[in-house]
């Protein structure tokens, strides 16, 4: 078994690397050492290609972390320290969790530092320092958290959490808030998210933040043979985020996330009837288990202002009531998901004379052709809506946003609000002169 000098402990307490390397003998590629070097901001961010070696580096961050009860010297006469890896799901968070367990068994000298290693109520290990380091999912909007500060807290996969702005500034910085704890963003990209938005907020204030790329082919441990097949097969975009870890549009995604910021910014927020004020509507009625949704929008100028919003699951005589009652508050013109059996509700509700647009008319090219002009009208930044949230009866949080954000031009089937803002938007296209700008995918479709 080695034996270490006080010497070595002394550097090792603020060189992550050197602990690697003579502790627990591990060799950190280039990148891996440049990020364990530089990580050291309250907030930082690590976008990189598969296979790159991320969950071993932050399992070495983690025990770096635990094992010297890294922080602020301010808070150094608290007993207390806890880490945790955090991600969208529990599973997902195992894998770095189980990183740390694996480096922990191959290491005689850091098995007898652990004190015990439970997994109830959640995977943790307690270390002879009092260190506790935790596995836990952010789920139902990070409920799982809830309760628990953290001296350190590792958010992985974050490009793909579905609630990421309240998760981070509602949840995660509470958190770390007791004792100024550290916050890493660990991810392959998807997309320019929130994810993306997060890292250029990083780049441009760097006293509180540090970013970094890392490329697949930096690390030597995987087949290079391999990854140059890949590069060869590959298409552009996927090559600049799976392997090259960069930030780039999602083709095939409707809404851009930039466009959801800017309808953001310019939403004047829900609000009742206005006189002397133009009003739409659009409907995306409820099949099986999806939603029923109305769409009321203040078209009078633009951009156009989303005032009003119902989403539910009930019997149809009480769609008729809120499709007749939202007409009746507001005025102006109605139209309504008419596949299947919109005929039906049409004929039902004739007294308020609402159109009918049918998805499947024309070989399915309609369809295209409404999600092409709402695609349009964002770009243009002719909507603009607020943040919408609803709690269902499982406990899970819906929100328009995360919505909009998960609309695929070939995967689209249960997005019943995003189809009513379409919807209601198709109503005022004619007042639209610019041309359909998004021709090309219309056509692939």
């Amino acid at each position: 078994m080695r034996k270490f000098q006080k010497e070595f402990w002394q550097k090792a307490v603020f060189d992550p690397v050197l602990f690697a390397k003579e502790f627990l003998e591990i060799e950190p590629h280039p990148g891996q050492m440049k990020w364990l070097w530089n990580s050291t901001k309250p907030e930082n961010a690590l976008h990189i290609g598969n296979r790159w070696g991320k969950s071993l580096v932050q399992a070495i961050k983690i025990l770096h972390r635990c094992f010297f009860k890294i922080r602020d010297s301010k808070y150094d006469n608290i007993d207390k320290y806890e880490a945790v890896n955090a991600s969208i799901t529990q599973d997902q968070a195992q894998i770095i969790f189980d990183n740390v367990l694996r480096l922990i068994k191959e290491n005689p000298l850091l098995e007898m530092f652990v004190k015990d290693i439970k997994s109830t109520p959640f995977p943790h290990i307690i270390f002879g320092n009092g260190a506790i380091f935790w596995a836990r999912s952010t789920q139902r909007r990070g409920e799982y958290l809830l309760g628990h500060d953290y001296d350190y807290f590792n958010f992985d996969e974050v490009a793909f959490e579905l609630h990421p702005e309240y998760v981070v500034d509602q949840v995660i910085m509470m958190r770390l808030a007791d004792r100024a704890g550290m916050l890493d963003y660990t991810s392959t990209p998807k997309g320019k998210n929130w994810f993306y938005k997060k890292c250029c907020e990083l780049k441009k204030n760097p006293k509180i933040g540090y970013v970094q790329n890392g490329d697949s082919r930096e690390n030597p441990h995987i087949s290079q043979e391999y990854l140059e097949r890949k590069l060869k097969s590959l298409s552009s975009s996927k090559i600049e985020q799976n392997i090259k870890g960069l930030f780039i549009d999602d083709a095939n995604q409707v809404i851009k996330e930039e466009y959801i910021r800017n309808a953001m910014t310019s939403s004047s927020g829900l609000s009742g009837p206005n006189p002397g004020h133009r009003y739409c509507h659009g409907w995306d009625l409820a099949r099986k288990r999806t939603f029923t949704v109305g769409i009321t929008l203040d078209i009078t100028q633009k951009p156009y202002q989303l005032v009003a919003f119902e989403r539910f699951q009930r019997e149809w005589k009480d769609v008729y009531a809120a499709i007749r009652q939202k007409h009746k508050e507001y005025g102006g013109e109605v139209i309504i998901d008419s596949t299947g059996l919109g005929d039906v509700v049409l004929a039902e509700l004739s007294d308020i004379k609402p159109r009918g647009f049918n998805f499947g008319e024309r070989g399915g090219k309609a369809k295209s052709e409404l999600i092409a002009n709402l695609e349009q009208m964002h770009a243009l930044g002719n909507i603009a809506y607020p943040y919408i949230e609803q709690i269902e009866e499982d406990g899970e949080v819906w929100t328009l946003q995360d919505e909009l954000r998960s609309f695929y031009w070939d995967s689209n089937q249960e997005c019943d609000a995003v189809m009513a803002l379409a919807l209601a938007l198709w109503l005022v296209r004619e007042g639209e002169k610019s041309p359909l700008i998004l021709s090309p995918k219309v056509e692939r479709l």
